[in-house]
Order: C-alpha cells, then structure tokens, then sequence
C-alpha cells in the first residue's frame, strides 16, 4: 500500500513529461514483457470459461484502463496530496459496490467510513473551488481533476468487487498478466496516436527510470506483495493497511514535489484516514 501511495503521487512527475495515453501505454507494454510468464494456466487450473472471459474484459476496462487515465489525468490536474486524500475512499466505495452489485449489508461503521471518505473529498474540493466569479480557470480544472479521482476511486472498487469473483478460478498471477494484457490493447490506438507526435529524444534517463518503477510497481510487484500479504493476514485485517496509501501519496507530493499542505490538507487527511480506519478496522467477531 506505501508502494501504491509511492506510484500514485510520483505519477504527477511523469505526467508533466509523457502525455496520459502514451504514459499508460508505455506502462502496460513493459509490463507485458515482464509477466509474459505469467500468462499460461498454472497445473490444475481450469481453463477459461466464457464467463470468466467477461469478467477479465471488465477487470481491465475498470481497474486497469479507468483507472489509469481516470487517476493520471486526475492527479495531473491536482495534486499527489489531493490524490491521496481521495484514494483513501477506496474501501468505502468497495462497501457502495458490494452492496449494488452483491447485495451485501453496509454496516453503521461503514456508513460513518462513507460519510468521512464524502466530506474529505468535498473539503479538498472546496478549498480548490472558485471563490469568486472572476477565479482562474485553474480552479475548474482542479475540480475536474477531483471528479476524476473520484472516478478513479469506483474504478478501483469495481476491480475488487470483481476480483472477488475471479479468484476461485483464476489464479492471481494470471489475472494480473491477463487484465494487463487486455489495458494494453484498449490504450494501444490511443498510445499509438500520442506516440507519433512525441519527441522521445527530449525523455531524460531519470524520468525513462521512473516510467520502469511505475510500470512494474503498478501492474506486477504491488499485485504480487498484496496477493502474498492475503495468504498470511485475514483480509478484514489486511483491509487496514492501506492506510499506508493515503500517507505516502501525501508524503511525496509534500518532500519529494513540494507541495503545499494547509491546514484545510491535514483536516480533509484526518477524515478520509478516520474514514478508512472505519471501513477497515476489523470487529471483535472477527477476531
């Protein structure tokens, strides 16, 4: 989770040099080279069914391509502190899409989690928002920059709703390797449109580097630690850990960008942690 907090606000440093698509088509293609390994079924695992086929096409589509432009454009027209205030609504959206889709119960304590993760976002947003009539147009588009990591939040849930549905026939490994596969293809004609107008010439070594550690963070290593960390941890527990997401997205943008952080940053920080806490902190029932 320190990891994804880590990619998400460093992202704002590689989004002011790759334009969006071509970034997230840069990102899917080296990450392709380095799962192809992955692809093939492990021994005893079930071939695909056509089911199983639609969800990975809707894993992709919402979890990997989404989110990906949803939460670069987002945070490029933001900030990595906004970022993260706005991911730390992750699990309370999860909450929103099991009980939409899965018709599971949400909990008072979930319901409180909802409430903080809501005026968190609405406070980063207004201390955004035009104050006057005659405010730049900077203003909007930190609006819209907001909107979009909302909608990169629900991108993300959808991706766990889903995910519950595919690992009891998929292996992890394999979704990750497939779902990559399937954003490369949906970003490619995009990527390939940005590609041709872009001088790569002027891309300085230290950004090519940070492109790698994005690419592989994103798509391989965070999958690969979480779906480990699952095999030791119980997942109400486990649910808990990304707080670290929230703190280290904030963490960059603050010592490694140089960001600004107000007061009004700590007071929305405090309520999308409180929040998270909320919807993760496991009950005495479960242990």
């Amino acid at each position: 989770m320190a990891l994804v907090g880590s990619y998400v606000g460093l992202s704002k440093l590689l989004v002011a040099v790759f334009p969006v698509f071509l970034l997230a088509w840069l990102r899917f293609g080296i990450a392709a080279v380095a799962m192809a390994h992955w692809v093939r079924r492990t021994p005893g695992e079930a071939p695909l069914s056509p089911h199983d086929r639609r969800l990975l096409f809707w894993e992709s589509f919402l979890g990997n391509f989404g989110f990906s432009v949803c939460m670069l454009y987002g945070v490029a027209w933001t900030s990595a502190v906004s970022a993260g205030v706005v991911m730390a609504a992750i699990p309370a959206a999860v909450a929103l899409l099991s009980w939409w889709w899965l018709g599971e119960r949400i909990a008072g304590r979930v319901a409180g989690a909802i409430g903080c993760a809501a005026l968190g976002i609405g406070l980063m947003a207004w201390a955004r928002a035009p104050a006057a009539p005659g405010a730049t147009a900077s203003d909007g588009w930190a609006l819209a920059g907001h909107a979009l990591l909302l909608g990169a939040v629900f991108c993300e849930a959808s991706y766990v709703v889903i995910g519950k549905r595919l690992t009891g026939t998929v292996s992890p490994r394999r979704i990750s390797a497939l779902i990559n596969l399937w954003g490369l293809a949906l970003v490619t004609p995009f990527g390939l449109w940005q590609a041709m107008r872009f001088d790569f010439s002027s891309v300085a070594p230290g950004h090519w580097g940070l492109l790698v550690f994005y690419s592989l963070a994103a798509s391989m290593v965070t999958v690969w630690l979480w779906m480990k960390g699952l095999a030791q941890v119980p997942a109400p527990k486990a649910g808990v850990f990304t707080v670290w997401l929230p703190i280290s997205a904030a963490a960059v943008g603050v010592l490694v960008l140089g960001e600004r952080f107000g007061p009004w940053h700590g007071v929305a920080l405090v309520l999308a942690l409180a929040g998270l806490l909320l919807a993760t902190w496991p009950s005495r029932s479960e242990g």
